[in-house]
């Protein structure tokens, strides 16, 4: 596994949009940007990143400037404007040989998912699950967000679940409203404690690359098989019928191979057409013997860990806390 350079004091942060711009929410992006340079970092952004509706841009033209930032000897890391639901329309375009010659953290959440998926998995690239540009807007930074700057500049902080999360999942209100307790489930066991090679991102994504070109999971399973493979989910709006039917065409796909556990985020918009169907259910059914946590602190819903794909990590959880540290080999 290839691991890019962090960042150092002075670094140019590399902003593009391959997914939607930014447009909806300037004023946060704009506080961002601010928390961003107080941090000692500079900024580099793409032509499209405030633009609005529902992409950026074309595909085309997506897939171009993330290669401006790529092949840029300024940019040391790139950074998702935003979210969305159409960036698989730039996965053409994309210029993955570059990728591979000039590899640097690409960070992003949410649609972001299928870019940072395929540099993982196909090009043998670690990426980060975790902010994307207007995550920042806060005036005091909530401990994840510090802990994701720790982490951007290659202190591996271990991250351990926090004590509140927010119900649900608002942006640009500069933020976080932390009501609920937060509580780690496990399923098949009170304890979990596994290691392996920790792969995923917003399954919503993940499930349009199953046996397309972009779907690398099988080369990256028998690659670290002697590792173990650790599976982590961000489900956004399945409803926990469509989430259980993701996770078995999954396992038919072959994706499941030497896995060694699974740890599945807060669902952002739950929902389901059976009343007495549940995702915990949904993971009873998918996984019968395997340690698994549900409700962790990863993410649609505050606060949220960052996840760098394809590193090692460990993952334990006791009574309703845990936590996740990374190993760079």
């Amino acid at each position: 596994m290839l691991y890019p350079k962090f960042l150092t004091p002075n670094s140019v942060i590399g902003i593009t949009a391959p997914s939607a711009g930014v447009g909806d929410h300037l004023e946060s992006y704009e506080r961002s940007l601010q928390t961003l340079r107080q941090e000692g970092y500079q900024i580099k952004e793409t032509q499209s990143v405030r633009n609005q509706g529902i992409t950026s841009t074309t595909g085309i033209q997506r897939a171009q400037e993330l290669d401006e930032l790529v092949t840029s000897p300024l940019a040391t890391m790139i950074l998702c404007a935003s979210g969305g639901d159409f960036l698989m329309e730039m996965l053409p375009f994309v210029n993955w040989d570059h990728i591979q010659k000039y590899p640097k953290w690409i960070m992003g959440y949410s649609d972001p998912t299928s870019l940072l998926y395929f540099i993982t998995t196909k090009l043998d690239i670690a990426t980060l699950y975790g902010c994307n540009a207007g995550s920042y807007d806060q005036e005091k930074l909530h401990p994840c967000l510090k802990n994701n700057l720790e982490i951007l500049s290659g202190h591996l902080v271990i991250q351990q679940s926090f004590d509140y999360y927010q119900k649900d999942w608002n942006e640009g209100e500069h933020c976080y409203h932390l009501t609920e307790v937060v509580y780690w489930e496990t399923i098949h066991h009170d304890v979990v404690d596994v290691r392996g090679r920790m792969i995923g991102g917003c399954i919503e994504c993940l499930k349009d690359l199953i046996g397309t070109v972009y779907d690398g999971t099988k080369d990256f399973v028998e690659k670290y098989q002697e590792d173990g493979i650790l599976w982590y989910f961000d489900v956004c709006s399945q409803s926990a019928e469509n989430f259980y039917q993701t996770l078995f065409q999954m396992k038919e796909a072959g994706w499941f191979e030497h896995i060694r556990g699974v740890i599945v985020g807060r669902v952002a918009f739950p929902k389901s057409f059976y009343a007495d169907f549940t995702y915990q259910e949904a993971l009873y059914r998918a996984f019968p013997e395997l340690p698994i946590i549900f409700n962790a602190d990863i993410g649609h819903l505050p606060p949220k860990m960052t996840i760098i794909n394809g590193s090692m990590a460990h993952i334990t959880c006791k009574d309703g806390k845990g936590l996740i540290e990374f190993d760079l080999i």
